[in-house]
């Protein structure tokens, strides 16, 4: 089993600006977006400070984040990548299963990316995260490279603590196919 504290503090800060920006999107009635919590099972706790020092996760999760904009569900998980190459093995199979079930539920999930090189936010739609993963498991890439991607599904930053991804997740929608 993995060990909680092994993960460090890997993606808090993206988490947390994801955060700040899931509350003024609730604050404004744009967008109902929560925190997935892990479960946890404690294996050292720190008495004195009340901390827990060690501990394994109960279970697979699905993905960070779980809710709904206006009417339309939504789901993602939030990456961050330290180079222009991100590999496809920082998405677990069982992620890619509840979102292509969560799809087929006529919900919409997609990973929010964090390139930390280039300093950019980037949406990148479940159906683009699919042909990069059924590439891989069919024996290509075992990554995808930045200069692959639409640069049109770059989130634009709004007051330095901002992800506005509401924007991309609207061009996301009009880029389907829906009747």
């Amino acid at each position: 089993m993995p060990s909680w504290n092994s993960r460090g503090l890997r993606g808090s800060m993206l988490e947390e600006m994801i955060n700040l920006t899931n509350a003024k999107y609730r604050e404004k009635g744009l967008a109902l977006i929560q925190k997935v919590p892990t479960p946890i099972t404690p294996i050292n706790i720190d008495k004195e400070n009340r901390h827990i020092t060690l501990a394994y996760f109960e279970q697979k999760s699905t993905v960070d984040y779980i809710g709904v904009v206006q009417g339309i569900p939504v789901c993602f998980d939030a990456k961050e990548c330290a180079v222009d190459t991100f590999n496809i093995n920082n998405v677990h199979e069982h992620q890619i299963n509840f979102m292509k079930e969560f799809e087929q539920q006529e919900g919409i999930a997609f990973l929010l990316i964090y390139y930390k090189k280039r300093d950019i936010y980037y949406y990148l739609p479940f159906q683009q995260l699919l042909e990069f993963w059924e590439r891989a498991q069919q024996g290509g890439r075992k990554s995808f490279r930045f200069d692959e991607l639409d640069g049109s599904y770059q989130i634009p930053m709004q007051n330095g603590c901002c992800i506005h991804y509401l924007e991309i997740l609207k061009k996301d929608l009009n880029s389907r196919d829906i009747t």
